[in-house]
């Protein structure tokens, strides 16, 4: 039996290698399991993390062992198992891979916990090495190691956590030291439920025209990630630094502006995303409002009027810093926009400032209401910083689209209007609205929307009710999860022979394709489930 230990040994390395990777992905997916969410992930999903093909491992390894067969004879059907999980782990891994939105990043933060993984699990190799005796149980005790997979990669980052705060701190006092050094830099910091990646990269590319502005890159807004975009990429030549923030508890902003020390602030939307790990929507208003309350008293804050929370919000500050609101539907607003018009080529609209009554058009290749509201935050910001109308018509008619976020393109015989990258309910109803202008036969094709805590059906049945007032088809991805959109469009009386369902969203674009249409068909993509989501 010794060439056969030997050899699952060595096969069972081998697989540790990929399943080591699918946990680490998680849990870089779970930002390090920042707030407990690695391990509430885990637990959440144990079909996916302890109930799956590894446990086929124990058993088939306790089998072979205990076999009374022929080593030769084992060895053949040992061969035949690894050649089918082999097979089966590269489809897993492509589909992976199709599916995958934001794939395994190799950090030095994952280098280092690599390095204890590997420590880990050559405990059952020291006593396969020298141990004879034990060779038998440390070969299934590698088995269950692999099989608690998720778990022993969650003891590694408990591990290696004091090494990982020593680091933090060594260069969290790194970018503070940075940026006192910069003291004409011009700090603005952008949070929201909503909007905060679009309202970004609208206030940099706005900027640009007359200053040089640096703005956090993709959807960066972490604690971790900040330090490095100061530490890496902000230079002495950059006039305005634009750092995006986000938070999963209340708290988390306050200590980000702790970092950042921004003099300017805007606040996108306040709504209902990550209410689960926000706890209350109390809790969501007040963690927002802490980036203007975290603001000097010399500092501007931009607030949506047309946004209830924050309108009714009563700033905690003694000394609050100077507020510009703007709105489209409110009146008593400092940068108001009106007559906004929206086509497949972008959206035009008119703006006044508080004290002029003259309108400004301004057109803009982006979609929608919603981002209006980020043009004109932009232009509220924008104008303070001293851009002249001129500019700052030139700088929001050149604001490029961002990815997945209402982006339209010709695919066939279709328009696509991609919100794919993730939804919420107010933005859903946003996309919905951009949907409803578009002069065509309509499509909606969403898997729904997440991370809604205990409101998830019911925002989901409401999110159906809407789309049965705008789509003439509705293709659901994902029959269990949907089923409250189902409900919400049958509530509605939306036809179900407009109503398809699958479970692969590739196979949208072919239903789509047949579909026929007197005028041009729209298409929209709402919503694209994160790695870490199964049905």
């Amino acid at each position: 039996m010794r060439l056969l230990t030997y050899f699952l040994f060595f096969v069972e390395y081998i697989y540790v290698i990929y399943a080591s990777k699918k946990a680490l992905h998680m849990l870089q997916q779970n930002l390090y399991n920042e707030n407990n969410r690695y391990i509430k992930w885990v637990f959440k999903n144990k079909k996916r993390t302890f109930l799956n093909i590894n446990l086929y491992g124990i058993l088939f390894s306790v089998l072979l062992l205990f076999s009374m067969m022929e080593e030769l004879d084992i060895f053949f059907i040992a061969v035949l198992g690894l050649v089918y999980l082999a097979s089966y782990m590269i489809e897993r891994e492509k589909r992976k891979q199709d599916q995958n939105k934001k794939p395994l990043v190799i950090t030095k933060r994952v280098k280092r916990l690599i390095v204890t993984l590997v420590i880990l699990h050559a405990i059952p190799l020291g006593f396969f090495l020298y141990n004879e005796q034990y060779r038998d149980v440390s070969l299934i005790a590698l088995a269950v190691l692999i099989s608690l997979n998720y778990l022993i990669i969650y003891l590694a980052n408990v591990i290696n956590h004091p090494i990982e705060r020593m680091i933090y701190h060594k260069f969290e006092r790194q970018a503070k030291n940075k940026l006192k050094s910069m003291p004409d830099l011009k700090i603005v910091g952008i949070t929201g439920s909503y909007g905060k990646t679009s309202c970004k990269n609208v206030l940099n590319d706005v900027l640009n025209i007359k200053y040089t502005s640096l703005a956090t890159p993709k959807s960066i807004n972490t604690f971790n990630g900040l330090m490095i975009v100061i530490n890496n990429s902000l230079t002495k030549f950059e006039d305005v630094f634009i750092a995006e923030m986000g938070a999963y508890v209340k708290g988390e902003i306050s200590g980000l502006c702790k970092l950042v020390t921004p003099k300017y602030g805007i606040i996108t939307s306040i709504g209902t995303a990550h209410l689960a790990t926000f706890g209350s929507e109390q809790n969501i208003i007040d963690g927002k409002m802490e980036l203007i309350e975290s603001l000097p008293a010399d500092g501007v804050g931009v607030l949506n009027k047309d946004d209830p929370k924050q309108k009714s919000y009563k700033i905690k500050n003694e000394n609050p810093c100077k507020i510009l609101w703007i709105g489209i539907d409110s009146k008593d607003v400092d940068v108001k926009a009106s007559d906004i018009k929206c086509t497949s080529k972008g959206t035009s609209f008119d703006v006044t400032f508080k004290g002029d009554k003259k309108k400004y058009p301004f057109e803009t290749k982006l979609l929608g209401k919603h981002n209006v509201y980020n043009i004109l935050s932009a232009i509220a910001l924008g104008y303070e910083f001293g851009l002249s109308i001129k500019e700052l018509q030139q700088g929001v008619k050149r604001v490029k689209p961002v990815e997945h976020r209402l982006e339209i393109k010709r695919l066939g015989n279709f328009y696509q209007i991609d919100d794919a990258y993730n939804s919420n309910p107010v933005g859903a109803k946003a996309a919905l609205d951009v949907l409803d202008m578009m002069d065509g036969t309509k499509v909606v094709v969403t898997p729904g929307m997440i991370e809604l805590g205990d409101k998830e059906d019911e925002l989901n049945k409401e999110f159906g009710k809407q789309i049965a007032d705008v789509a003439d088809f509705v293709i659901l991805v994902g029959e269990k999860k949907t089923k409250p959109i189902k409900d919400g469009l049958l509530e509605k009386k939306f036809k179900e022979d407009k109503l398809f369902v699958t479970n692969d969203v590739r196979e949208a674009y072919t239903l789509i394709n047949k579909l026929k249409a007197k005028k041009d068909l729209y298409a929209l993509f709402e919503n694209d489930l994160p790695d870490t989501y199964t049905e």
